[in-house]
């Protein structure tokens, strides 16, 4: 693994690297938003006429409400930080779908779907507001590109990683499968690193508390989700994403610069 990442700072000089504002950390990638966007746009339409997607009702409503609402955060933490074009491009749209799953997740440029298994759990609008303010996180933070990229440095190599630049276009289906878990896994939970994962809570914390709602219910949200596991959750060492126990102290650590973020913006929490 050491020697990916040697190359990575290398390639830095020389590729498709840029600085992600929420993170402030430099990623590299092969696919631009131009061209995952419409990729993404056209699995998300096919997934809604493959699924039965409620509207009217008020758990609907409720979804759309509060992904607006974190939309308008990230909206306004970007233009404080002098990054109003970063969301050039992004088509938002929140959807309920009917599964028993307990499950969100948003596609690049903002589609966002939230399924009704996990309604139970999230019980209120700020259970709601953390789970779709860490599903937009990974987006927002370009996560499932980073995975992407990582993923060709280690199958092709220094060599191959130019090929797959030039010959980027064709590959996009792919690699938005791949790095978004689309096709026949989406709707899957996303295997994102337990880094990733930490960093989707950080940026999710504050967005939610910018969008008005408390961050110390993260908690809450997670400890419900705890229950719900019954402790039949994998070992953090074989899972992907870190454990209840561990993401609950994580966040506990996040709370007051979420609401020092959130205090700029004249949003205060007790």
């Amino acid at each position: 693994m050491k020697k990916y990442l040697v190359f990575f700072g290398a390639s830095c000089l020389f590729l498709a690297c840029s600085t992600n504002p929420f993170t402030g950390k430099q990623s590299l990638n092969f696919v631009s938003n131009s061209e995952i966007f419409p990729a993404a746009f056209q699995q998300y339409d096919q997934f809604l006429k493959e699924n039965k997607v409620i509207t009217g009702t008020a758990d609907a409503k409720r979804v759309e409400s509060v992904g607006i609402k974190i939309k308008n955060a990230a909206e306004k933490w970007l233009k404080a930080h002098g990054h109003n074009s970063y969301l050039d491009g992004y088509q938002w749209e929140y959807k309920l779908v009917d599964s028993p799953d307990i499950n969100a997740w948003c596609m690049p440029g903002g589609k966002i779907v939230v399924y009704t298994g996990i309604l139970p759990i999230t019980q209120d609008e700020a259970g709601l507001a953390t789970v779709m303010g860490h599903e937009v996180s990974h987006a927002l933070a370009n996560h499932g590109a980073q995975r992407m990229s990582a993923a060709q440095l280690q199958q092709l190599g220094a060599v191959g990683v130019a090929v797959a630049a030039g010959g980027k276009s064709e590959q996009t289906q792919q690699i938005l499968q791949q790095a978004y878990g689309l096709g026949s896994q989406v709707g899957v939970m996303l295997p994102f690193s337990r880094s990733h994962e930490t960093e989707a809570d950080q940026i999710g914390l504050i967005l939610m508390a910018i969008a008005g709602y408390n961050p110390d219910q993260s908690l809450n949200f997670w400890q419900r989700m705890a229950a719900k596991s019954g402790g039949n959750a994998p070992p953090e060492f074989l899972s992907t994403h870190p454990s209840d126990a561990t993401r609950i102290a994580n966040l506990r650590k996040l709370l007051p610069e979420a609401k020092a973020e959130a205090a700029k913006f004249g949003v205060n929490f007790k």
